[in-house]
């Protein structure tokens, strides 16, 4: 029996599903899905068509509401929603340093891993599909990854969508994890650029910040070693609306007297230990390049080898000269392996990872250039981490889908304006925008 309960707004059940680890081998081992359901408390639901949500990440349990907020609202106006924590993530069967082991040693993990990408997730959707509307299509809301996962939707199982609904999430269809990390070093050097406009003092302070973690390299209360491109990595903030804002107040009281001199203050530690760490979303780090894989090519640790095209981010030369600090974001390198104690245990299941060349093909191009559901995507200007060029270039190859190009939001519209985005992508799905 499904138990239901209330927030305001909402009536909400938890439901949990149980679908093959790999799908080609549905007689083999199963692991646990969970998924929220909502409805209307006003409205009701149970006549509605189902609209399921496909968090951003990879590695991210799906939004935890607090009531009917944000784009939830808008949502249950004509749909009962369905918040998918995709395989790994919230409160499905859980992956981590914790549970990996379980399975073995680095390679077995990186086999079992293998099966956490988005065609996994949207066969997982399609079984749970079939059990939760009978059969009936339903409608996909793709945020970042999740709009990934949406894109492979549409190229496996068009046939289970009603609609398919993409927020900062059209990803290159065919390039590598070169070509999208090649193409994101310069986007992160024009949103540094841009932070340091509106916060002048910022340049003075991260120099000084970066200066002397390179002379102490200190291990934060939470086991977290800081080193100048750890710190540099906080740049991942500056992609959402509010992240340049959150930068700056981080590095305003970064130290203070002690009778040994200047220090970093607790509060900066504290803090910046909470903004690194992947202990809550480990599988954003570890499967981060995988989600590009194909082709044939190992993504072989991309991030970092694009890094060495771009020297104006090492920090060591930096400060070596007059230059401000760059800060670097939507990067995983490796020495987050060693820098980061939850990742430590998973270094070598990520070298595996990184090494692998059999990855199946993610994107149809030909389905997609045939496609005929109703597809609308919004595409943040300059979004920091998904291309816009490519995000466009893969709009013009997804036959009859609706585009808005938007500079209003960086790549969290849908957190902080969601009901007006979901709206406006429903009125362009519908053809009435």
């Amino acid at each position: 029996m499904t138990l239901s309960y209330r927030q305001p707004g909402v009536v909400l059940a938890d439901r949990r599903f149980s679908v093959p680890l790999d799908h080609d081998d549905p007689a083999g081992e199963r692991i646990e899905v969970f998924a929220r359901e909502a409805v209307s408390a006003s409205r009701g639901g149970a006549d509605r068509p189902w609209l399921v949500y496909l968090q951003g990440g990879p590695g991210f349990g799906a939004t935890r509401f607090n009531g009917s907020e944000s784009w939830l609202d808008r949502a249950l106006q004509d749909f009962r929603v369905l918040l998918l924590d995709q395989r790994g993530t919230g409160n499905s069967t859980p992956a981590n340093r914790q549970t990996l082991p379980l399975r073995g040693g680095a390679r077995e993990q990186a086999d079992y891993l293998a099966h956490f990408r988005a065609d996994s997730i949207v066969r997982d959707c399609e079984a749970i599909r079939r059990e939760v509307t009978g059969g009936a299509p339903w409608t996909v809301l793709g945020q970042s990854f999740g709009g990934f996962c949406a894109t492979h939707y549409l190229s496996a199982a068009p046939e289970g969508l009603a609609t398919a609904l993409i927020t900062g999430g059209l990803p290159t269809l065919d390039g590598h994890a070169d070509d999208v990390y090649r193409a994101a070093y310069p986007r992160m050097e024009r949103k540094t650029a841009a932070h340091y406009a509106r916060y002048p003092q910022d340049v003075e302070r991260a120099r000084r910040i970066a200066a002397h973690l390179a002379e102490h390299e200190p291990v934060l209360n939470g086991g977290y070693k800081l080193t100048a491109p750890a710190f540099q990595s906080l740049g991942m903030l500056l992609g959402t609306g509010d992240g340049s804002h959150r930068l700056h107040y981080l590095l305003e009281d970064a130290f203070v007297r002690t009778p040994a001199g200047f220090a970093l203050s607790d509060a900066f530690q504290e803090n910046v230990q909470a903004a690194l760490s992947y202990a809550g979303n480990p599988l954003f780090a570890v499967l981060h390049e995988a989600i590009y894989g194909q082709g044939g090519r190992p993504t072989a640790w991309s991030a970092e080898r694009m890094r060495a095209e771009f020297p104006q981010f090492d920090a060591e030369k930096t400060l070596a000269g007059d230059a401000p600090l760059l800060f670097t974001g939507e990067a995983v390198q490796r020495w987050m392996f060693d820098s980061d104690p939850a990742l430590r245990p998973l270094r070598d299941t990520a070298d595996l990872l990184a090494e692998r060349t059999d990855w199946p093909r993610l994107y149809d191009t030909e389905r997609l250039a045939a496609n005929e559901v109703p597809v609308a995507a919004a595409v943040y200007h300059d979004d920091m981490y998904v291309d816009t060029e490519h995000s466009l270039r893969t709009a013009r190859t997804i036959r009859g889908l609706r585009t808005w190009v938007t500079d209003e939001f960086e790549h969290d519209g849908l957190r902080v304006s969601g009901p007006r985005v979901l709206d406006r992508l429903l009125a362009l799905a519908r053809g009435e925008a």
